[in-house]
């Protein structure tokens, strides 16, 4: 089980949002580069940051430095995602060094545009799926769609994705526990692989997401808990 340690920016900040509300924001001190490469130098062999701004449609310059500094500070791989909505929004991460970088409201609204990003970027997309009750939530977290997450994995398949961020928003940043039922279900039931986020709160949780392992969830991002001193980084990589 891969540990991703998470770090969201909102107008160059570190933060952590609670379910997904741009109102209900904690913002944690310290330099989002120092952060990052203090993961690093703990043992994190993948970071994911998000640009808050973007995903919200605001934009804010101050993100897209930071993360380029983050890009630059650190050696391991940087999954990015938030308001990347254009190719050439994309090709520009790509540039800046991201390894991989996370598709969401797009994916939900233009499969055409998914399918030439994949034969684009290849192994390069991720694609973010966000959900409160099984419906797909889209526009940072604000727009409820009439998809179920189900149905939005099956299609990011059969455009040849082959990973999915999958979050429980209404789990999201209440360290709460992970929604482990609808994520192995989403995994099995798409082929997709899986990287499962929010909720998690403790070791135990971890060790939850490693036995079901099989139904192809072989990652976790973990932000909150890390934050607020849960668990360090060192033993969570342990526990899985």
């Amino acid at each position: 089980m891969l540990i991703i340690p998470a770090i969201d920016r909102r107008d160059g900040k570190c933060v952590r949002l609670t379910q997904g509300r741009r109102q209900d924001v904690k913002v944690y001190d310290g330099d989002p580069v120092v952060i990052a490469k203090k993961f690093e130098d703990a043992g994190a062999r993948m970071l994911h940051v998000v640009d808050l701004d973007g995903a919200f449609a605001d934009i804010n310059s101050k993100n897209r430095k930071v993360v380029r500094r983050i890009l630059r500070g650190v050696e391991i791989p940087v999954q990015f995602g938030g308001g990347l909505r254009s190719v050439t929004d994309v090709q520009q991460m790509i540039e800046f060094g991201a390894a991989q970088v996370v598709i969401g409201t797009l994916a939900a609204e233009s499969p055409q545009t998914l399918e030439m990003f994949v034969q684009l970027f290849g192994f390069r997309i991720c694609v973010g799926i966000d959900a409160r009750r099984g419906a797909v939530l889209t526009h940072g977290w604000e727009k409820e769609v009439k998809l179920s997450a189900t149905a939005l994995a099956l299609r990011v398949a059969d455009a040849g994705v082959d990973r999915i961020v999958y979050t429980d928003v209404s789990r999201d940043g209440t360290l709460s526990g992970v929604n482990l039922e609808q994520t192995c279900s989403i995994a099995r039931e798409s082929g997709l692989r899986v990287t499962a986020s929010g909720g998690v709160s403790s070791l135990e949780d971890l060790g939850q997401l490693k036995s079901i392992g099989r139904c192809g969830v072989d990652s976790v991002i973990v932000g909150k808990a890390l934050y607020e001193g849960r668990f360090t980084l060192k033993e969570a990589l342990k526990a899985a």
